[in-house]
């Protein structure tokens, strides 16, 4: 009885670690990708960018990092996930530092793909270790909490301490010290990474594809309503400090405390959101009614203050975009929860990596489209009110076109397809 009760707090403590090391990295994860927009506006003068470049610089991160999606998935499924995100994080990091040397609009670019490259593997690494055996259903909105807690942190930490050392030391200090700080996350890592993620996988699971994947319709909703999250996640990530600079007036210091109280809003709701709905399940509620409740209302909700602080008055319009900040919190702690649960185990990186890959078209394509609005009109209401939209369309998908939340049955799956091939087969082999 006693050595059952010190395996269990060995365990618990050993996914504890674990988690707060996976939301620590997506936190410096997210600092890294958003450090671009915090230097944004230094950025735009030296290097002589218009807005519709800078929009386009802003984009091809999201470029390489959605269309690096689908082979990410495939390696952390086929190998040992804690070595492959190990290695992504490494090439992450060096990137960061080394952006601090550029000069040309050419190396930005060259720099922002390597960038994506080595941030593709996040996603389908944490959704390969919370859908193993580590995670029950009733841990694992927490567990995503915690991840989504660490992502809005990113933002928020680096508008204020970032955009405080942008303003008065310079973007590049900011860059080569971020970069060569974040490296020293692999040392606990290798201590307590997690072990025996990866195991051979049932013939049925083994034979599952990309194109099963897309048969799913609960794939398609998970698929439309990823990319409704991205294009409001990185709507943010990309122009909120430059709108906060250039269409509300603020100063650098300004920037740093309004945005990052923001990203701080969304990290508080997602904890709060995650136990909520850890306990909720625990007390019988099924996954389905949990998760699409609180995806459904988050999503609606954050369309509705967007659009409101687009067109409120200064004194208002930073309360309204906390409410969004609270909204976006509740939607990241739960969208992943939603695919690791449908997926299983052996498939989640694959389904994750698929979705991520889908739902950046909406991250690459948000700083572009706002950079040609604000070229062409000269206004930030059309950005944010097309940022809603968005929202209220991903709120339909995760609600009604997501099916009931259970794990898809591969192996009766599998065994229909390859039934069917075989008629087909069998058929053709009498015709004349």
């Amino acid at each position: 009885m006693g050595d059952t009760i010190n395996q269990d707090t060995s365990r618990a403590n050993r996914m504890n670690r674990i988690v707060f090391l996976l939301a620590l990295s997506v936190f410096i994860n997210y600092i890294d990708r958003s450090n671009l927009s915090i230097a944004a506006p230094l950025l735009q003068v030296e290097l002589g960018l218009s807005n519709w470049q800078l929009g386009k610089l802003l984009s091809v991160f999201f470029w390489t990092y959605g269309c690096m999606q689908v082979p990410a998935g495939w390696v952390v499924d086929r190998f040992e996930v804690k070595w492959v995100f190990a290695a992504g994080f490494f090439v992450w990091s060096a990137a960061t530092a080394t952006t601090a040397a550029l000069h040309g609009f050419a190396a930005w670019v060259a720099i922002r793909i390597i960038l994506g490259i080595g941030e593709s593997i996040a996603f389908p690494a944490y959704s390969k270790i919370l859908g193993s055996g580590y995670f029950t259903e009733t841990r694992r909105g927490f567990a995503n909490a915690a991840i989504m807690a660490g992502l809005s942190l990113g933002p928020a930490v680096g508008m204020l301490v970032g955009g405080t050392a942008v303003g008065r030391f310079g973007w590049r200090p900011f860059f080569l010290v971020l970069g060569l700080l974040s490296l020293l996350w692999l040392i606990p890592w290798l201590v307590w990474m997690p072990t025996g993620t990866t195991s051979t996988a049932p013939t049925s699971e083994s034979k599952v594809g990309i194109l099963d994947i897309f048969r799913e319709r609960a794939a398609w909703g998970t698929f439309l309503g990823q990319i409704c999250i991205n294009y409001t996640l990185y709507f943010l990530v990309a122009w909120l400090p430059f709108y906060l600079v250039r269409g509300r007036n603020l100063s650098m210091n300004q920037m740093a405390r309004v945005g990052g109280l923001i990203f701080l809003f969304a990290a508080v709701s997602a904890i709060l959101s995650g136990k909520l709905s850890d306990r909720w399940i625990a007390s019988g509620a099924s996954a389905t009614r949990v998760r699409k409740t609180l995806l459904g209302g988050g999503m609606t909700g954050l369309g509705v203050f967007l659009i409101a602080a687009a067109v409120a008055p200064d004194s208002t319009f930073i309360w309204l975009l906390a409410a969004a900040g609270v909204c976006l919190g509740v939607n990241g702690a739960h969208c992943w929860a939603v695919t690791q649960t449908l997926a299983g185990p052996r498939v989640s990186g694959r389904w994750t990596g698929v979705q991520n890959f889908v739902g950046n078209f909406g991250g690459a394509f948000a700083p572009a489209i706002t950079g040609y609005l604000l070229n062409r009109l000269g206004r930030f209401y059309w950005p944010f009110l097309i940022a809603g939209v968005f929202s209220w369309i991903g709120a339909l998908a995760w609600v009604f076109v997501v099916g009931p939340i259970e794990p898809v049955e591969w192996e009766k799956k599998t065994r229909r397809s390859h039934i069917g091939a075989d008629s087909s087969t069998a058929t053709g082999a009498v015709l004349p």
